[in-house]
């Protein structure tokens, strides 16, 4: 099962490819999209589809898992700017005719380090641990996709959800 785990944003989405075939789960790649920061939000959620869109084609996933939304009170524009940048990532997942698990950020950092509320860092170490990499990967936004997908192969390995 190849899984992209996507960590989505308007300025950086990190993305994460992860091959899972019943050992011990390989990654192919992991990177960071950026937008250009300047541009009006339309410009930039075309930056974001075109560049999602390439990942998709170029790794042909057969599961796409996205941390989920969520809204802090004291920051309400950020949700609504993730929001946008979900939504491209779920209409660039459909037209490729890839399935969307969406996974609660607490839910991806309790299947890693045990903990729900596991810092960037403790994160960022646990990824490299869990799959075997020579550093934590970098930036934290790529660490981040990478436990979406993880956290998917995991679930799944368990039959937690639906593959």
């Amino acid at each position: 099962m190849r899984v992209l785990g996507i960590d989505p944003g308007l300025q950086i989405t990190g993305y994460g490819v992860i091959e899972d075939g019943g050992g011990a789960p390989v990654v192919l790649e992991a990177g960071v999209i950026r937008t250009t920061s300047g541009h009006d939000m339309s410009l930039r959620l075309h930056e974001l589809s075109c560049e999602i869109k390439g990942v998709i084609e170029q790794f042909r996933p057969d599961i796409i898992a996205v941390e989920e939304l969520y809204s802090h009170y004291g920051h309400p524009r950020t949700a609504i700017i993730m929001g946008h940048a979900r939504g491209i990532v779920f209409l660039k997942a459909a037209e490729a005719g890839v399935a969307v698990v969406p996974y609660a950020s607490t839910r991806i950092k309790k299947s890693l380090t045990g903990n729900g509320r596991a810092s960037k860092r403790q994160m960022q170490m646990m990824i490299r641990s869990a799959l075997h990499l020579p550093r934590p990967p970098e930036p934290p936004d790529a660490a981040d996709a990478l436990a979406v997908a993880l956290c998917h192969c995991r679930a799944a390995a368990h039959h937690e959800v639906a593959v």
